[in-house]
């Protein structure tokens, strides 16, 4: 797999409508936890797909908790990082999900 691409991007997202002001790191909207299919390696902007990716479920991996997502289009899934910014009740509301 090649090694992640940092892209600083800001974005409304397609699910939610939220502004979210990228870090360069920044996978996934901070307030719904949706994001759109755009990466087939961690930031490589190389997906076609252009799906939003739904979080389905949580984990908690080498102490860092973990959301997966899963593309509504084409049902690809990925397991991205949570950030300090994201929601933690929708967070909560994925562990309900286990």
């Amino acid at each position: 797999m090649p090694s992640f691409q940092k892209h600083t991007e800001d974005f409304v997202c397609k699910h939610c409508g939220t502004r979210v002001v990228g870090s360069g790191y920044t996978n996934h909207c901070p307030k719904c936890l949706w994001s759109k299919h755009v990466d087939i390696s961690p930031g490589d902007r190389k997906a076609k797909c252009g799906g939003l990716m739904e979080p389905i479920a949580v984990r908690k991996r080498k102490g860092k908790w973990q959301i997966k997502q899963k593309c509504v289009k084409c049902g690809y899934t990925f397991w991205c990082r949570t950030s300090q910014d994201d929601n933690s009740d929708e967070i909560i509301k994925l562990t309900l999900l286990i």
